[in-house]
């Protein structure tokens, strides 16, 4: 047996510039919104934390965003944010603290003695800066170079919120109401008498009154704490994970809610009504007052700005790429992709991007569909809405929806639209969305996750029961989920007689229409799958925290392909034409060209080889495309990679199971930036039956 050992180093070819670039994923400039969870204002500088996507800045009231994370670690959580002098502080959850002294150009970490890297709360008094944490509290008297704990007295140490009025200190803590402190933290003291509900969440200042929003009421102490009283009529009995004050123009008090979005007081709480006009986000997180603006950061709707206390809201998200992606659709050269912050079309393969959110009231959209030049979205307590021209207007297409149906997914077949509720309730429409009649009612305890359409059969994926099959356009189904080990089933994908299943225990294979099922996970190192395509033989599995996994043998084994992507939370895939896109649950949608990991790999016939062998490609040299044949006499694992001439990779062009044969792939460098100069393909096969390894390498001659 023949094999070629090359040294992969340094080799020079006279003349010739090499800057290979290699192949990985690309984040595009979009879509925008997600989740923003803190704020801090300087002067005309809004800063706003994310959950996973780091920091961004605005310095023209939200008009535009850009990024302001170098030196934070990727896919950092901001809890908290604040300003000290020409100082910024980022409380981040599991990083510490970390400061910037170049207005968020760059940050550094600041959390020598910080014992417990979960910031929750950040405040400062004087040259004081506090951070409350889940372990109590610190003090910095040095911006952030050291620091101490000063819990003396919390009994309890899960602090979520800080308060500053004078020279008082507050921590409101979980489950164990509210401290004081009057001597910088040195010891603190209980300050609940009247605070009836315990889980506090947030504070708000104004003048001598102190309010304190909890899991379900707001209360005001007009005493620094001795005592409390009910400060809700109006509020419903939500959450209040933010309050503000704004004193121009006539002293408005804010409180942010779980859902039922911003309630104002013009009376230090005694009544409050609701302000949410614009505001089609009511996941209210944060709030920061800027002059006479105020603005709103919510649960994957990213920010809102309200200039008028209030009255009125719209959506100033241009540039805050820290989208969360929920769906996809594609209709011709059209990308649509669905979001927390509604619907955004990109242009220039992403480059731009678009928001078509006209007539769409309700933007939390958690499904896409597309039936012939119909674009359908389906929305959390907003049923559907219909476009026929790309996304430019949305009607309400909705009847005979029960009201404030969430819509968790869709399936097409022939002239029958599906979609699937958080109620486990399956609906059908046969004209386009004009109306609908319920086909299954309560299908499952849990919700409709997902579906897959096989001929005449419809599969639907739960979160807790399995899968479901319908022959009959859903009059009827049937439970077909034995030998799936897990029930939470969160994709499906069909590849011609194999349908394939992703749950929160990796993937499964059925080969019968759902009669059975095999796990097909080996090499899925992370098996909390979220989302399934398919790509003519190739599989791939977004996983929540793996990335990217792709299969080329029907699920037998999984490679991870993630280079380039420092966002691992997938939560949807699309294939546009020559692209794979991946929509992440924070950080937007990347790219990256099928040809990067989907190379033709062509069995060339069916007389068997009787030795391992790598062929020198052809044309060499070649520009833009080569051949490369080889021969496996065995069934064996096989690899066939690309290098460049410092041993870097450029591209897996064979990755997986193969059958005795001889065969074809191509290598072609139209995806790739690549200059003149020597690459080298080394083959490795693994045989299964005689156990034998052959690696041998190839080198060839890019000429532009």
């Amino acid at each position: 047996m023949k094999t070629t050992r090359l040294f992969l180093g340094v080799v020079f070819w006279a003349a010739i510039n090499i800057t290979p670039l290699l192949a990985q994923w690309v984040q595009t400039n979009g879509p925008y919104g997600g989740y923003v969870i803190s704020f801090a204002v300087s002067g005309t500088n809004l800063f706003a934390g994310t959950y996973g996507g780091g920091i961004f800045l605005s310095t023209n009231n939200g008009t535009s965003w850009t990024a302001s994370s170098t030196g934070l670690p990727p896919n950092t959580i901001v809890r908290a944010l604040a300003v000290s002098g020409t100082n910024r502080f980022a409380g981040t959850e599991g990083g510490g603290v970390f400061l910037s002294t170049n207005n968020g150009m760059s940050w550094t970490a600041a959390s020598t003695g910080l014992s417990n890297a979960n910031v929750q709360a950040l405040a400062v008094s004087g040259t004081n800066l506090f951070a409350g944490t889940a372990d109590g509290a610190f003090l910095s008297t040095d911006n952030g170079t050291s620091w101490t704990a000063v819990s003396t007295g919390l009994t309890n140490t899960d602090v979520r919120a800080l308060a500053v009025s004078g020279t008082n200190l507050f921590t409101g803590t979980w489950g164990g109401g509210v401290f004081l402190s009057t001597n910088t933290g040195t010891s603190w003291s209980p300050a609940s008498t009247g605070l009836t509900i315990t889980n506090v969440r947030s504070f708000a200042v104004s003048g001598t009154n102190l309010f304190a929003g909890t899991e379900g009421a707001v209360f005001l102490s007009t005493n620094n704490g001795t005592s409390w009283a009910a400060a809700s009529t109006g509020l419903p009995s939500s959450n209040v994970f933010a309050l503000a004050y704004s004193p121009a123009p006539a002293g408005n008090l804010f409180a942010g809610t779980n859902g039922e979005g911003v309630f104002r007081s013009t009376n230090n709480g005694t009544n409050w009504s609701p302000v949410n006009n614009g505001l089609t986000n009511g996941l209210v997180r944060a709030f920061a007052v800027s002059d006479t603006n105020l603005f709103v950061g919510t649960n994957i709707g990213g920010v809102f700005l309200s200039t008028n206390s209030g009255t009125s809201w719209t959506v100033v998200n241009n540039g805050l790429t820290n989208g969360y992606v929920t769906s996809f659709a594609v209709s011709d050269t059209n990308l649509f992709v669905g979001t927390g912050a509604g619907v955004f079309l990109p242009s220039n393969n992403g480059t731009s991007w678009t928001m078509v959110n006209t007539g769409l009231t309700n933007t939390l959209v958690l499904a896409l569909t597309v039936s012939g030049t119909n674009l359908f979205a389906g929305t959390t307590e907003g049923g559907v809405f219909l476009s026929t021209n790309n996304g430019t207007n949305w009607t309400a297409a909705s009847t005979g929806l029960p009201p404030n149906t969430i819509v968790r997914a869709f399936a097409v077949s022939g002239t029958n639209l599906f979609i699937g509720t958080n109620d486990g309730d399956v609906f059908l429409s046969t004209n386009n969305g004009t109306s609908w009649n319920v086909a299954s009612t309560d299908l499952t305890n849990g919700y409709i996750t997902s579906f897959a359409v096989s001929g005449t059969n419809l599969f639907a994926g739960t979160n807790g029961e399995g899968i479901l099959l319908s022959t009959n356009n859903g009059t009827s189904w049937i439970a077909v989920s034995t030998g799936l080990t897990n029930h939470d089933v969160r994709g499906l994908a069909v590849s011609g007689t194999n349908l394939f299943a992703g749950t929160n225990g990796g993937v499964f294979l059925s080969t019968n229409d759902g009669t059975s099922w095999t796990a097909a996970s080996i090499g899925l190192s992370n098996t909390s799958v979220r989302a399934l395509v398919v790509s003519g033989t190739n599989l791939f599995a977004g996983t929540e925290g793996g990335g990217v996994f792709q299969s080329t043998n029907n699920g037998t084994s999984w490679t991870a392909v993630n280079s380039g992507l420092t966002f691992l939370g997938i939560s949807a895939f699309a294939i546009s034409e020559t692209t794979l896109f991946v929509g992440t649950g924070g950080n937007g949608v990347w790219k990256r060209p099928l040809s990067e990991m989907t190379t033709l790999v062509e069995r060339l016939s069916t007389d068997l080889p009787t030795n391992f062998s790598l062929d020198q490609n052809y044309p060499n040299p070649f520009n833009p495309s080569t051949t490369i044949s080889y021969q496996i006499p065995e069934a064996s694992s096989v690899t066939l990679i690309v290098y460049d001439i410092l041993g870097k990779e450029i591209a897996k062009l064979v990755n997986g199971e193969k059958d005795a044969g001889t065969y074809n792939a191509q290598f072609s460098t139209d995806n790739f930036q690549l200059s003149s100069g020597i690459y080298f393909y080394r083959l490795e096969a693994l045989s299964k039956v005689s156990s034998k390894h052959y690696t041998e390498v190839g080198k060839m001659a890019l000429l532009r």
